[in-house]
């Protein structure tokens, strides 16, 4: 990300995207952006990550085929920043498929279609202050602690919140440690 600019230094796309390059992973490799890429230059960050071999989805499907199975990854844009087209972009893939969503902010959980059974999200950096006993000192405007990090089950489907390894506004994080999440995923 290229940071907040109020505290966290700027990181050039070019170059946080040459620093990603090595990431592998046997159906490859996907992203979406968030507001703070968005507020800095959303083309620009795309660019830096697709040189370096990341797909970037905003408003697109793609379909993933491995070990005679396909699934199809939909990137829907940031919530705070972009036009939000959830339906009409989940229907560009054909019907009875199996559907894994990628955004930015958890927040559009409750208006995902039924046909999405996974929604993987970032955002909220898992509030990065916890007490003990008191719990986070910051909760994201909309969804408070429903889906500030982990695992939520609601309407019969899934979303996973990672609190990602970087911090906003103010660079420090307590009782919320930094993660990078390998989920595996299984057919019925």
């Amino acid at each position: 990300m290229a940071g907040d600019g109020s505290t966290s230094r700027r990181v050039e796309p070019e170059v946080f995207g040459s620093v990603l390059k090595d990431f592998r992973a046997p159906l490859g490799v996907y992203s979406v952006l968030g507001n703070h890429d968005w507020w800095w230059d959303g083309p620009r960050v795309r660019r830096g990550l697709e040189a370096n071999g990341i797909k970037v989805l905003e408003d697109e499907v793609n379909e993933v085929k491995g070990r005679g199975v396909s699934l199809w990854l939909v990137g829907l844009a940031d919530l705070w920043t972009r036009p939000q087209r959830i339906d009409q972009t989940i229907a560009k893939v054909p019907h009875g498929q199996p559907v894994i969503a990628l955004t930015h902010n958890p927040d559009i959980f409750p208006r995902l279609p039924q046909r999405v059974q996974l929604l993987l999200a970032g955002h909220t950096h898992g509030a990065q202050v916890r007490f003990p006993i008191i719990g986070t000192v910051v909760e994201p405007p909309n969804s408070g602690q429903r889906y500030i990090r982990g695992h939520v089950f609601e309407n019969n489907h899934h979303l996973f919140v990672t609190t990602g390894i970087g911090t906003s506004i103010v660079p420090i994080r307590f009782g919320v440690p930094p993660e990078i999440v390998l989920l595996t995923l299984k057919s019925e």
